[in-house]
Formats: C-alpha cells, sequence, structure tokens
C-alpha cells in the first residue's frame, strides 16, 4: 500500500494550480492519511454495522479506534465522539439536540457576530420556525469578543451558547476556559466550533466540559464528508423533528482517515504549529518590506498560527486574486462565501474600515509549505497588488 500512495503522489501532473495558501478553506490530505483511507477503501471494506462476520468486526474496531484517536486529541471518552459528515451537520445535530433537549422553546442562543456561517444560518433556520431566540455577541476591532456583551447576553438566560474556538478568517482565538467558566456559572449550555482549532490549540474536554464540541477531518489533513460531533449528552433520539430509529452505515475510510489525521495532530501538531508561525511572520516580514501601506487584520497575539490576513487599501481584492490565479491560492475570505459580491460578515462585525474590507486577503499556511514557496508567493502577491494599482491608476488618469 505504500508503494501505491507514494506512486500516486510522486507522479501526479502538474496542473500548474501554484502554491496553495488557502489552508482555512481546506488542506491537502497527509500521505500517511491517505494510506489508511486506502486500506479502509480496499481492504478493510466491512459494514462497520454488520460484526457477524469478521470484514464487520475488523471495520468496527478501525471505528473504534479512530474515535479514541480523536478522544485523546481533545481530552475525552471514545464513547462521547459521534461521527458527522463534516462541522456542518454536526452544528445541525448539535442545535437540533439542544432544542429537542429544551424545557421550553424557543430555545435562547447566544452566539457571537463573527461565528462561521454554518452556525448562523442553523440558528437562524430555528429562529424562523420559532424555535430560538438570537442573543447577540458583540466582538472588537480584533475580533475578540466583547467580555461585558457576553456577560449582558449570559444574565438574559441563555439557553445555550456557541462561540468559535479559533476564528476561521482573521485567526482569532478565544479564551475558552475563561467563556466556559461564565457560561457554566450562569447555567447555560456550550456549543464550540473548533473546526479551525484542533490540533492547533490545545483541547481539553476534561477541564472544560463543554456540551457540544465540533470537529472536522478536511480542516487537519484528513478527507473531506467527514467530521465529528462530541458530547457526552448527545442522544440521536433527542434531537428535534429528528427521530433516528437506525444507525446509518460509517464511512469507514473517511472515519478511519480523520481518526489518523488526529493521531498525527496530536504528536506532531505542537512542532508543526511553531514551524508554520515562523513561516507566517516570515511572509509578513516580506510582504511589509514590499507593501509598506499593508494592514495586518486581527490581533497579532492569540491567533492561529498558519493565519495571515491583510488589507490593502484602495486595491481591490478580488483582482489580487484574479491575478495571483494559476499562481498562488489565496481567498477574499471563508469559502463558504467565494464568489459573494458583500463584504465578511466577520469584518463588519469587527467594524473594519470599507477600504480594508474591500481589499482583505485571508493567507493560510499549511504542513507542506516550505520557506522557498513563502519567498516566492511574497514576490508574487507583491507583483499582482502592483500590477493592479498600475491599472487602476492608468484608468483613473484616462
Amino acid at each position: 500500500m505504500n508503494s501505491v500512495v507514494r506512486s500516486v503522489l510522486q507522479h501526479a501532473p502538474d496542473r500548474g494550480v501554484g502554491i496553495y495558501l488557502d489552508h482555512h478553506s481546506t488542506t491537502p490530505v497527509d500521505p500517511r492519511v491517505a494510506e489508511v483511507v486506502m486500506r479502509a477503501m480496499i481492504d478493510d471494506f466491512g459494514n462497520a454495522n454488520s460484526v457477524d462476520h469478521k470484514h464487520g468486526e475488523v471495520s468496527r474496531r478501525i471505528v473504534d479506534a479512530a474515535a479514541s484517536s480523536i478522544a485523546e486529541l481533545v481530552i475525552c471518552d471514545a464513547a462521547d465522539v459521534h461521527f458527522t459528515s463534516g462541522s456542518t451537520e454536526a452544528i445541525r445535530l448539535a442545535v437540533a439536540h439542544a432544542l429537542g433537549s429544551a424545557r421550553t422553546l424557543p430555545l435562547r442562543i447566544g452566539l457571537s457576530r463573527v461565528e462561521h456561517p454554518a452556525v448562523l444560518d442553523t440558528v437562524r433556520r430555528a429562529q424562523e420556525l420559532g424555535l430560538a431566540t438570537p442573543i447577540w455577541i458583540d466582538v472588537d476591532a480584533q475580533a475578540r469578543l466583547s467580555m461585558r456583551s457576553l456577560q449582558q447576553a449570559l444574565e438574559g438566560d441563555v439557553d445555550l451558547l456557541c462561540v468559535m474556538l479559533a476564528n476561521n478568517e482573521v485567526g482569532t482565538i478565544y479564551p475558552l476556559s475563561e467563556i466556559f467558566a461564565l457560561a457554566d456559572s450562569a447555567g447555560a449550555s456550550m456549543l464550540v466550533d473548533a473546526t479551525q482549532a484542533a490540533g492547533r490549540v490545545s483541547i481539553d474536554l476534561d477541564q472544560t466540559p463543554v456540551d457540544y464540541l465540533i470537529l472536522s477531518s478536511h480542516k487537519i489533513y484528513g478527507p473531506k464528508g467527514v467530521g465529528a460531533l462530541v458530547s457526552r449528552t448527545y442522544d440521536a433520539s433527542l434531537t428535534y423533528g429528528l427521530a433516528v430509529t437506525h444507525e446509518a452505515t460509517p464511512n469507514v475510510p473517511g472515519i478511519a482517515g480523520m481518526g489518523e489525521a488526529c493521531r498525527l495532530m496530536r504528536e506532531e501538531g505542537e512542532d508543526e504549529t511553531a514551524r508554520i508561525a515562523a513561516l507566517r511572520d516570515q511572509l509578513a516580514v516580506l510582504l511589509t518590506g514590499g507593501l509598506p501601506e499593508l494592514v495586518l487584520n486581527g490581533p497579532r497575539e492569540d491567533r492561529l498560527a498558519h493565519n495571515l490576513h491583510v488589507s490593502l487599501p484602495g486595491i481591490p481584492n478580488d483582482l489580487v486574486v484574479q491575478r495571483l490565479r494559476g499562481r498562488v491560492a489565496i481567498s477574499t475570505g471563508a469559502a463558504c462565501m467565494s464568489g459573494a459580491q458583500s463584504a465578511s460578515h466577520v469584518l463588519k462585525a469587527m467594524n473594519l474600515p470599507q477600504e480594508l474590507q474591500d481589499s482583505a486577503l485571508r493567507i493560510g499556511l499549511g504542513r507542506f509549505t516550505t520557506s522557498n514557496e513563502v519567498t516566492h508567493a511574497a514576490a508574487e502577491i507583491i507583483t499582482a497588488v502592483h500590477d493592479v494599482a498600475s491599472v487602476l491608476k492608468a484608468k483613473t488618469d484616462e
């Protein structure tokens, strides 16, 4: 199996896609993870729910081992790991369970204005159905939670508090222990979207036993189409409007891959984070040197190591991204909002000046990013910005 995967990777054609610096939207599958997935697809192909024979038993052991790997990453009981098709399904199931477990409805849901759209859309849908009442929590200019706004929300008898562990656009890391203590004192349940943070930020559910933790495989070098809801209290039969009468067939290859991805993040995440942070800082220095007008968005400290979010006043971000197409892959914001004509809800909530919103670029480094790629990418970005500036000036002079 090693030789098969290695051959595929070594002989993959050059598709002319350039340097990949959009690791917030998705990560490439680690070859070690790909090997585990391939084995589960070809050799260990049994149905994990069919344990009347060895094929099913082997697959069930694979699923159980993956749950254990995830549990070791976030410090919880393996029985608390519930596999899903990704973060979005995990979020919907968590909210549905909170609704189904509530003593009264509508459920009062506190959430920050910079949550991922998967959370925002789920809560808004519940609100449209008369099942939930959102209570909004403000952020500052660096997307940090307003603790005053949080405390006011909790004083309003919030039933469920939704706070991401790290922001998917500007990289802000939130103080989970402090927030959990406040929510716990107020008697509120807590949903934490750790999609961007898992393996990069310490998570210990023994110390901060939040009710719902959201994870996704493809953000940590695992396959797409698999994620997990980690919850001590989750019961599928209690999800509002979703009476589950049977267990779905597990995606064994995807689950196996997620388990391996979590194992690698647990064993290598700390060193990897330090290396990527150094590359991120190297890129920031190079970009600032060539683009003195560059503005860093988000906090300088307490941010994801692989995140660099910048603005270049007067330079439309979509034009820069177009210039870089095929050379350097970066984005103007969250992948779920790709192609949207309006500015990010995160940047709006931060109250950034419009010129910073319109020129914002999100850069995400990753496990396989090299120093040479950082140097080359910086030169390409600087050139693209200068080209766009020249075109805009020429049009103004006409």
